[in-house]
């Protein structure tokens, strides 16, 4: 036996599973791949959203279609608009917005959703910015036609309370293929997103196949501690103050983590939107684009959370303020490593794990828990100190076991006074505009803050169950549909849809299905992350 044959031999079952003949993808995005062609389609407007160009599949091979147009742009006639059309394929909008059967219960219309949201990866266009993937998948829904990074765990868990446990397995497969393939999960399987990720949550996903029974935990221990390497990149070598890619070296030596973006050019999906933005900013273009990608990174974009002065989206900066859920996630990313190190016979792996956790939970004490305030704030290394504002991420320490007893009982009664709404949990303290404040609420937030509080047996929990399974309810039976997000200020049986940010509400919706089924299936029990 060779030594490449010993080694795939001893491989967990699972990796060799994982290693299937994939189509290679272009990892060239289409701004890389379409140059002044792109620049063109994106600031004159041929489509009306920045993401439909960008999800367009071509006709020919990219390389013709760039020489075509070079050639024929100097044509007195030239229409960009019929270039566009004959040279590139559309993408479909995605029926996600299917409206009830007549008589189907909130419960059962989720249930019929997973087929509509479901996309089968070898129907995969070629030469497109989508990254192929070996496995079937559910994507969120609406304009939202791809693998989304952090939004599919919560959608998994609605698969889970359907007992839909076969694509569980294999979306938690493409996640770690994406981990082998190009050492981080993207924001999703699109070329454009290749130099960012999202909140991991890959950890939650493996927790869940654990849980559920769909894999062994353990064969995914490769990816999980190399995607850990991918957000500790850089650390060692930061003195206190420097702070490099996802990395920050706090002044007394502690280790946290921000959001960050390897690119300081536009978004490709929003190209528009950046530039009019970065416009309004007296700071140079690429920073104001790299904070703006940041902000995608994280999942909330975007709100007041990463803004100086909230409402204003051209002062946004990112990449100085230290996320307390980013932190907790990859507290719960170092506990299940070393639990599974442990499991494996590795005990010295598993206390060096351990000993990395300890760590980020005592700076996460010393530097994102406020006694003032009685909650978790995130900190802002411009000016020093803790941002003033509360946001619904105070509530994902609870989640996954880093609070005390004592934090978390504090956490509940801040929450109450500044964020609790009518219709749930509200996402911030301020009505910006932006879709990641008020009165918006997310599904996700109320999982993690539902999951967080009852974890410490608050009462908390169950209203903000209580009143976000009353939001969608009532959202429900009047329009026939689940969306993106909902207005949290209306009281549940007014409740609305929200809006605000840079496209319209979406129907669909992945996380929404998921952690809504969820919480009518379990009550609020289920998978629990390490603690």
């Amino acid at each position: 036996m060779t030594a490449r044959a010993r080694r795939e031999h001893e491989r967990h079952p699972l990796e060799r599973e994982r290693t299937p003949d994939v189509e290679p993808a272009d990892r060239l995005s289409p701004a890389d791949r379409y140059l002044e062609l792109f620049e063109a389609v994106q600031t004159t407007g041929v489509f009306e959203d920045s993401k439909t160009f960008v999800d367009c599949a071509p006709r020919w091979a990219p390389e013709h279609i760039l020489r075509r147009y070079r050639r024929l742009v100097r044509e007195p006639d030239f229409d960009l608009v019929r270039f566009v059309r004959g040279h590139f394929i559309e993408p479909d909008r995605p029926a996600s917005g299917v409206r009830a059967d007549s008589g189907d219960s909130l419960r059962e219309h989720i249930s019929h959703l997973w087929d509509e949201l479901t996309r089968h990866p070898r129907s995969h266009p070629r030469a497109g910015s989508l990254l192929p993937l070996p496995e079937a998948y559910v994507v969120p829904g609406g304009r939202f036609r791809e693998l989304y990074y952090w939004d599919s765990y919560f959608t998994m868990l609605g698969l889970a309370a359907d007992g839909r446990i076969e694509p569980i397995r294999t979306m938690t497969d493409d996640f770690a293929y994406l981990i082998d393939r190009y050492g981080h999960v993207p924001n999703a399987n699109r070329s454009y997103y290749l130099s960012r990720s999202q909140p991991p949550a890959f950890v939650f996903m493996v927790l869940l196949c654990e849980a559920v029974g769909a894999a062994d935990p353990a064969g995914y221990l490769p990816q999980l501690e190399r995607e850990h390497a991918w957000w500790t990149d850089g650390a060692d070598g930061l003195a206190p103050g420097e702070a490099l890619r996802h990395c920050v070296r706090l002044p007394d030596g502690a280790l946290l983590n921000r959001f960050w973006d390897d690119r300081d050019t536009p978004r490709e999906e929003s190209y528009r939107e950046d530039v009019a933005t970065a416009s309004r900013s007296d700071r140079p273009p690429a920073e104001v684009y790299r904070e703006l990608r940041a902000g995608a990174a994280s999942g909330w974009d975007f709100g007041s959370r990463w803004c100086a002065v909230p409402g204003d989206l051209a002062t946004i900066r990112t990449t100085s303020i230290v996320p307390v859920d980013l932190n907790a996630f990859l507290y719960a990313l170092e506990r299940t490593i070393a639990r599974l190190r442990l499991s494996t016979g590795d005990d010295a792996g598993a206390a060096e794990f351990d000993g990395i956790a300890d760590e980020r939970r005592r700076a996460v004490d010393a530097w994102l828990w406020n006694d003032d305030a009685g909650a978790y704030l995130d900190h802002d290394l411009v000016e020093g100190s803790p941002r003033a504002s509360l946001n619904a991420a105070c509530a994902v320490p609870l989640w996954v076991g880093l609070a005390s007893d004592e934090q978390a009982r504090r956490t509940a009664d801040a929450v109450e006074r500044r964020l609790l709404r009518p219709g749930g949990l509200g996402t911030s303290e301020h009505e910006t505009g932006e879709q990641w404040d008020e009165p918006n609420g997310w599904a996700p937030l109320h999982w993690m803050a539902i999951r967080g509080f009852r974890r410490h047996g608050l009462g908390l929990a169950e209203v903000l169950r209580e009143r976000w399974l009353r939001s969608v309810q009532t959202v429900f039976e009047r329009e026939g549909k689940l969306v993106e997000k909902y207005a949290m200020h209306l009281e549940p049986e007014r409740t609305t849809g929200g809006g605000g940010g840079e496209y319209p509400v979406q129907d669909g919706f992945g996380w929404t299905n998921g952690v809504t089924a969820a919480l009518l299936e379990w009550g609020g029990d289920g998978p629990r992350p390490p603690g």
